[in-house]
């Protein structure tokens, strides 16, 4: 099964003082090595949500608890919205501290979480599949993320790539703690080992961040497929040479391939720009004077 490549329209990021408009672009593959595509994705310009998963499990069918993932994640949101203009998750489970979207998209990966964990135990044939998750929606200028596992999120911007996601994995903890060297946790054979991840107990913590957005960003959303084969200044590389979204996830899922393809690999590209013509929106008489 070759590269599978989306592509959106570019769409309009609402917002009062800072007209924006997505740029998005997906690309999975089955990489060198597995016989399928474990990893999962949901890409919804028009929504704002962008859910990518990847499945852990192999036999036991890794494959169903990502596309669980995303599907759950995206229909809740969307539901929720229809019943109420938000997904808003009870009193007791909120956060205080971040934006009641913010916190339903955290409800609805609690919801994946508990979906996952029950489809595996009414069919023996699953029992033992999980999920990581990382997941973005954009409200405006806000953009609201929530992960579980070791998929992750970055922001380019300014030319600088940052990861916005902590790993949940046993090398990540190690190390936070100083106990290994990224170098080390590069060559160690416990990469796979997750601390956190979807469908593995009732309940899940789920981390969670927001912060505002600008013209000119990216975001990237990928497995570890690509994070375990491409150095984060290639990836940077990547990103900065390649304006085209679609151009920059097919050629960073090339690479993950040309560095040997070990894993699954999946890439979500969001770039945000000013849309074209918006001074005249504002400006209606002219906009040649104000350049």
């Amino acid at each position: 099964m070759g590269i599978t490549l989306s592509q959106s329209r570019l769409q309009p990021l609402q917002s009062n003082s800072k007209p924006m408009r997505l740029d998005v672009a997906a690309c999975t593959d089955n990489g060198r090595i597995r016989p399928t595509n474990e990893d999962s994705h949901h890409v919804s310009p028009e929504k704002k949500l962008f859910v990518l998963s990847d499945g852990m499990g192999g036999a036991a069918k890794g494959e169903v608890a990502s596309a669980i993932a995303v599907k759950v994640v995206a229909a809740a949101l969307e539901e929720n919205e229809e019943k109420a203009g938000r997904a808003m998750p009870r009193e007791s489970e909120a956060n205080p501290e971040f934006s009641d979207e913010t916190n339903s998209l955290v409800c609805a990966v609690r919801l994946a979480n508990r979906q996952i964990l029950e489809e595996g135990q009414r069919d023996p044939a699953s029992t033992g599949m999980g999920a990581t998750i990382v997941a973005a929606r954009i409200s405006g200028s806000l953009l609201s993320l929530a992960h579980v596992g070791d998929s992750r999120a970055y922001l380019f911007r300014a030319r600088t790539l940052q990861q916005l996601t902590c790993d949940h994995s046993l090398v990540a903890e190690q190390i936070r703690q100083g106990l290994m060297t990224h170098q080390q946790a590069a060559a160690s054979e416990l990469q796979s080992v997750l601390t956190r991840a979807l469908g593995m107990e009732e309940s899940v913590e789920v981390d969670a961040d927001e912060m505002e957005l600008f013209p000119g960003d990216s975001l990237l959303l990928c497995s570890d497929g690509l994070t375990r084969m491409v150095p984060e200044d290639e990836i940077a590389g990547i990103l900065a040479r390649t304006p085209n979204v679609r151009i920059a996830a097919e050629r960073l899922v090339r690479r993950a391939n040309e560095y040997g393809g070990h894993d699954n690999v999946t890439v979500v590209v969001i770039r945000i720009t000013k849309p074209k013509g918006w001074l005249a929106k504002f400006f209606p008489w002219g906009s040649a004077n104000l350049v």
